[in-house]
């Protein structure tokens, strides 16, 4: 049975007449009445005794009528659900953020967001890259907060890089996405941030006035996560040596705390060290220390939820 037809059904019911219905619909009497016709095709029964005064419900078409009256409530009900949801009056937004995001750069987006749509729910969850990826994978999570030094695994098609989408990307509107070859996902890169160098206050390239990554070949280091070590450990290449690994932590506060007391020294991305910043540590920074690229993954089509698109340009801000 069309829904469509039954509402048109309603409308002719409530109007008395054909013609009323007509009216009130825009339409014409005979598009209306074949409506009805296909209508009663379809119940297997009269609907309607039609007179000169107008039109009379059977018994099956007041059973119908009653049936016609809830759909119209919950269509519209839906209306104003979806209207709310539109203008923001009422939303959630489930968000997946690596730690150091979700220390810094999470709390401005959402207290944004909160500000301008305080009706809008966003439920944080702190997670690595793999798992936040794995997360909306799995539907359970609408947006996720990752970062790659090079494109993010399962989020990036191959072909494009990154680096060459962000370059590309212009403003933080535009929408410059690469959908997973397979994955339905989406990486939109949305900034670079500075890798720095980290060591103890007391070491000697704490004020050292010229300084490369060569010149600590011989020290211990401290790696966190597999991207980030593989990362460092291509910069210190690049710089002619192989690092010796003493010490591995995705902490970025044991990290720090490590490097504080003379236990090695580390490559930390800035948020990591605007989210803390150990007072027994130095930060150096140089071109040569390489970058790191931040953005949002979420499901192809995702961004066309409206409490959603508003999170990513919070984010994107």
């Amino acid at each position: 049975m069309d829904p469509k037809r039954v509402l048109i059904f309603r409308t002719v019911a409530r109007a008395g007449s054909i013609s009323g219905a007509a009216r009130e619909l825009g339409w014409t009497q005979p598009a209306v009445s074949q409506h009805l016709r296909a209508l009663e095709r379809s119940a297997g029964c009269a609907l309607l005794l039609r007179g000169a005064a107008g039109v009379e419900l059977t018994e099956p078409g007041r059973v119908l009528l009653a049936r016609a009256d809830a759909l119209a409530v919950q269509l519209h009900m839906a209306e104003e659900e979806l209207a709310d949801l539109t203008a923001l009056r009422r939303g959630r937004v489930r968000l997946a953020a690596y730690p150091s995001a979700a220390a810094t750069l999470v709390p401005r987006a959402v207290a944004g967001l909160r500000a301008r749509h305080p009706e809008v729910d966003v439920e944080l969850t702190e997670a690595e890259p793999p798992e936040a990826l794995a997360l909306i994978s799995r539907g359970d999570a609408d947006l996720a907060l990752v970062f790659s030094y090079d494109p993010p695994h399962g989020a990036v098609g191959e072909g494009r890089s990154a680096r060459a989408d962000h370059a590309s990307a212009g403003t933080p509107e535009r929408r410059d996405q690469v959908a997973a070859g397979g994955a339905g996902l989406v990486w939109r890169p949305l900034a670079d941030e500075p890798v720095a160098l980290v060591v103890g206050a007391d070491h000697r390239a704490a004020t050292r006035r010229r300084l490369t990554l060569a010149d600590l070949s011989e020290e211990p280091w401290i790696v966190g996560c597999e991207r980030c070590r593989a990362h460092a450990l291509s910069v210190c290449a690049e710089a002619g040596f192989e690092p010796a690994v003493r010490h591995v932590s995705d902490d970025y506060v044991v990290v720090q705390n490590l490097v504080a007391v003379g236990l090695g020294v580390t490559l930390l991305p800035r948020s990591a060290l605007d989210a803390f910043l150990h007072p027994g540590v130095r930060v150096r920074e140089h071109p040569s220390f390489g970058t790191r690229t931040f953005g949002v993954v979420h499901r192809e089509g995702a961004d066309l939820v409206p409490a959603t698109a508003a999170l990513v340009r919070e984010l994107a801000a």
